[in-house]
This record gives C-alpha cells, structure tokens and sequence, in this order.
C-alpha cells in the first residue's frame, strides 16, 4: 500500500489533569507481564500446571519485549481518545474503514524495558466462528483485522530518558531494521498528552528506557480486511 503519510500526531492533546487520572487508574490495578503474539502454544504446553507461563516461554518473549502492562476497557477513555482517531485517519488521507476498538493497554516502561521491532496487524483476520452466542451473533472482532494503532504518552518526558517510540517503514527483514538511517524517532510525541496514530501494518518499536519510567497507553482499532 503506497502511503502518502506514515503517521499522524496530535501534540498535548490531552490534557494533564487526563493523563494523569489515566496514570492513576492503570496504576490501581494489577499489572501483568506483557507477552507477544504466537507466544503461547494452543495446546496449552506454555504453561506450567499451576497455570503459569514456563520460564522458557518467558525468557523468548522478553528477548522482544520486556514491560508491564494493565487492560482497561472502559468508555470514557475510548470518549477522549476516539475523535483523533477519526481526525487522523481522515487528514492523513488514509480514509480506512474500521468500526471496533480492542481494550486499551495502559503500559509502564522501567528502566530496561523495550519493545523490539514488530507490526500490530495480523496476517489473518480474527476468528472467532467458535464463540457465536445463542443468537448466533459472533463477537465484534470476528474477520477483522487492526488496522490503525494509536500510542498516548501519558507522562511528562523529564520524568524518563529513552523509551521513543521509533519507525522503520521500509518492508526490508527484520533482521535488518537496525540501521540507524532507516530509523525515525518520533520525538514529536514526547509532551505529555500527545497522541500519534498510524497503520497498524508499519513496523515500530520503543527504544530502552534508561532512567525513570514512561507510562503509554496503545489502542487497536479493528475493520474488515482491506480489499
């Protein structure tokens, strides 16, 4: 797909007093590790009996990805957040159809933590033919897939060092992604309350954090494969 922008922002949209009802609400729950897709095998061998991943499964996932992570689904966030995604994916020129937001992901990134390079989007939509209700109603996610992903700093940037959220949108192997002049750090979203929204399907990391600690909150927003 030959895209005319990689990513749309909206600097210090949100404001302090939001992004930091945001904080305290991810921070009153439990957080739990966060792990990548395909990590988990279906026949449930990832797992010890006690119902815990094993060692081994965790020690592969945090090679990619290392943070702390809480699920939050609740309306008055996807209120506040929602209208830029509408914006961005209307000026950005992009026009994708997508009517469905997967719960929120509220992370904390210590010192350390990263998120190596990856893509949101999946290569098959969702199936969910197992789980129709008894009005034969599948769930809302059912044959779609992401397609536009939205990352919110929540914390004011002096509060850490690292953790940029970094672009390569060359299609090159994955081993090759770390050639510092295909990289683009995107500092514009560093004030706190910035918003960026960009096509699932660009591949992205977040750099290590090395001091501090920086609070983000990732929303999917799911539609039928494009045609």
């Amino acid at each position: 797909m030959n895209l005319k922008n990689y990513y749309y922002y909206f600097r210090s949209a949100l404001s302090p007093k939001l992004c930091d009802d945001i904080i305290r609400y991810g921070t009153a729950h439990n957080a739990e590790m966060a792990i990548t897709g395909g990590a988990e095998r279906d026949d449930g061998s990832s797992r010890k009996a006690d119902g815990s991943l094993k060692k081994s499964v965790i020690n592969n996932i945090q090679k990619k990805r290392k943070s702390d992570i809480v699920w939050l689904s609740d309306r008055w966030i996807y209120k506040e957040i929602h209208p830029y995604i509408h914006q961005a994916n209307k000026l950005a020129g992009w026009n994708f159809d997508w009517d469905w937001s997967e719960s929120c992901q509220f992370t904390k990134y210590g010192v350390g933590q990263y998120y190596g390079w990856h893509t949101d989007s999946w290569t098959q939509p969702y199936d969910r033919s197992k789980q129709k209700n008894e009005q034969g109603v599948y769930p809302p996610d059912h044959g779609k897939i992401r397609k536009l992903s939205v990352t919110v700093s929540l914390n004011d940037p002096a509060e850490y060092e690292g953790g940029d959220l970094e672009f390569d949108f060359r299609n090159d192997h994955d081993w090759e992604r770390n050639k510092k002049s295909s990289i683009k750090a995107c500092t514009e979203i560093r004030p706190r309350g910035s918003i960026i929204v960009f096509p699932s399907f660009c591949w992205h990391r977040v750099a290590p954090v090395t001091k501090g600690t920086r609070y983000s909150l990732v929303m999917w927003n799911l539609g039928y494969p494009f045609k």
